[in-house]
């Protein structure tokens, strides 16, 4: 088996790969026979890549988390776990909630994409209700198809919609108003002015995206444009400083940053106790901008969905 290789064989494995691909079986040999060889070598040669990407990434995670700042149990990085989560979004959010407890087991969520990898999936399984706003439409139709069992049980709610200050409240609050457990903003740039004007509901904690590029004290943001849209540039959301600082005037805590300096983890101030890591600033918690290691985040197969049940 190739994970069973050594490393120094893993690499003279995939050497041995590409010379293969280079050589034909003889003269008889067709251009469309060789083409495909070439072809099913390469995909070989690229999942075993991956293969090393991910065993490379996890012993580079190893390495940063034994910083002595992680000896303190309160920081939430070492903790993080992918389960349906772009990255280790789920077990920073399990963790949270297994020290403040369980309210109303509500979430929302913008930016799901397909609804298969984001950061309230996990929780959708462990029987949390919840509402998924998206503004793709063909998004929002594999969502309808996908998870059609949950939303005709009532514990899903879709709606297609293009998020921005003036209707934000709105469509929140034709699910929810008042607490709930749990925000996730995630829209590629505008998030800071939506945190900002959101007070149809009071979630216990805001997850929300930052652009890592930008270490504190950098407290910038991106101008509000409702019409914004990505264009896969580093042109992209806010500072966690700044973040943290709208954040806390609307009375949350910054509690922790995932590895891949991604997202922002914030706990209301009444539910922070002695329970995380103080201070509570862009200082202590900020993770710089490891967009390199998305790829090598997985769990398991490729993500899916159907029926399960607790046992």
């Amino acid at each position: 088996m190739f994970l069973d290789k050594s490393p120094g064989d893993k690499i003279r494995a995939i050497k041995a790969t590409f010379r293969s691909m280079f050589r034909r079986d003889g003269p008889g040999q067709s251009r469309a026979c060789f083409q495909k060889q070439v072809e099913t070598d390469l995909e070989t040669i690229r999942r075993r890549l991956h293969t090393l990407a991910v065993i490379e990434r996890e012993r580079y995670v190893n390495e940063l988390l034994s910083a002595p700042l992680y000896d303190d149990k309160r920081r939430l990085p070492p903790l993080g776990l992918k389960v349906y989560s772009q990255n280790d979004e789920d077990g920073i959010i399990q963790e949270i909630f297994a020290r403040i407890g369980l309210g109303t087991q509500t979430f929302v969520e913008f930016g799901v994409d397909n609804g298969l990898e984001n950061n309230t999936l996990k929780l959708l399984l462990e029987g949390w209700n919840g509402l998924w706003l998206e503004g793709s439409e063909t998004n929002v139709a594999q969502i309808n198809t996908k998870f059609r069992a949950v939303i005709q049980q009532g514990r899903l709610q879709v709606r297609h919609a293009f998020i921005d200050k003036s209707n934000i409240n709105h469509l929140i609050g034709q699910s929810y108003t008042g607490e709930i457990d749990l925000i996730s903003i995630d829209v590629d740039g505008n998030d800071i002015h939506l945190l900002e004007s959101l007070d149809i509901v009071s979630p216990r904690v805001v997850v929300i995206e930052y652009n890592g590029k930008f270490p504190p004290p950098l407290s910038i943001a991106q101008v509000y444009n409702p019409a914004h849209r990505w264009q896969g540039t580093d042109y992209g959301g806010s500072s966690l400083a700044a973040i943290a600082s709208v954040a806390e005037r609307k009375g949350y805590r910054l509690v922790g940053c995932n590895i891949t300096g991604v997202n922002a983890f914030f706990v209301r101030h009444d539910l922070i106790e002695d329970k995380f890591c103080p201070p509570y600033t862009a200082e202590n918690h900020y993770q710089p901008a490891r967009y390199f290691l998305w790829p090598t985040f997985v769990a398991g197969h490729e993500p899916d969905w159907g029926p399960y049940i607790t046992i």
